[in-house]
């Protein structure tokens, strides 16, 4: 890692870096990061172990050259990144970080403690802390549509007929009705 970052500071040297890498920015990057992201996918679905070792080193790649553009304007470094998903990583895994009454949960109870824990993190983030929050505004279509499903569903929102869900229509219908000021109105809308 170390020689890595060596190198991508070398490439962004203003004086004898690379003229493509120093007119890059972190938006200039998002095209490269997204194609590199499918060729992963597509070398981990071909099964060639040299393939999916040379696409993961050019994704991680774009996380250095992202961490060097941030060290530049003195937000954050590789490290910072790396020591906040750690430190992610244990908290969303109690099961296995955790206390031994924790260690001894059911799968069920796993996946419920999760949706809990990133529940409490959108919290976190916004004060609303909607299961909606963190879906990502940049995702295609049809991934937006099942990850917006699969947060639904995740708080009950899932049917697998059509009468409950003409029943929970009329009642969220009724509820923005009932609604007393704009705030309100605008919350049972969303």
């Amino acid at each position: 890692m170390q020689q890595l970052q060596q190198v991508m500071t070398q490439l962004r040297n203003p004086e004898s870096g690379c003229p493509w890498d120093l007119k890059q920015n972190m938006t200039s990057l998002i095209p490269y990061t997204i194609e590199e992201t499918y060729e992963v996918v597509d070398a981990i679905q071909s099964g060639n172990w040299q393939s999916i070792k040379d696409e993961l080193g050019d994704l991680l790649f774009q996380v250095v050259f992202y961490a060097q553009l941030a060290r530049e304007e003195q937000q954050f470094e590789l490290d910072d990144i790396a020591v906040h998903t750690a430190e992610k990583l244990i908290n969303r895994h109690p099961h296995v970080f955790g206390t031994d009454a924790q260690r001894n949960l059911s799968d069920a109870e796993i996946k419920a403690q999760w949706e809990q824990i990133k529940q409490q993190e959108r919290t976190k983030k916004n004060a609303k802390g909607s299961v909606f929050d963190d879906i990502p505004s940049q995702l295609p279509s049809i991934l937006k549509a099942a990850k917006l499903q699969k947060r639904a569903a995740s708080v009950g929102f899932d049917w697998t007929e059509a009468e409950p869900v003409y029943a929970k229509v009329d009642e969220e219908i009724q509820e923005v009705k009932e609604a007393t000021d704009q705030d309100h109105i605008e919350e049972e809308i969303g």
